[in-house]
């Protein structure tokens, strides 16, 4: 719910065994850049965030950075993916497949 002209979001980053979540108020027309920068100025400890290369979006859906973005949001900023899944995916079926030839 928006309350005297600001709305309220979260900017959220994770690594593996960690996870940042920042609380912010906003004017009700801040984008997710301006959540970024407000988040980058309380992120203390998150020194190794892309903050201005990396792929952001909204519970899940990438969106551009001029996304105004609405009350309640959850702002994600994403790593890059350490192994493309549908490599990986390859991977293990052409290693299941000579497991098969192998047992055979």
């Amino acid at each position: 719910m928006i309350h005297g002209g600001v709305k309220r979001c979260t900017v959220a980053y994770a690594l593996a065994g960690t996870q940042w979540l920042w609380p912010l108020e906003l004017p009700v027309d801040a984008t997710v850049a301006d959540a970024l920068a407000a988040a980058r100025l309380i992120a203390t400890s998150a020194s190794d965030i892309a903050w201005e290369s990396a792929t952001v979006g909204i519970f899940g859906v990438v969106c551009e950075r001029a996304c105004v973005f609405a009350d309640g949001d959850r702002i994600e900023i994403y790593r890059p993916l350490a192994v493309d899944p549908r490599a990986a995916r390859r991977e293990r079926a052409a290693g299941a497949k000579r497991r098969g030839r192998a047992s055979g």
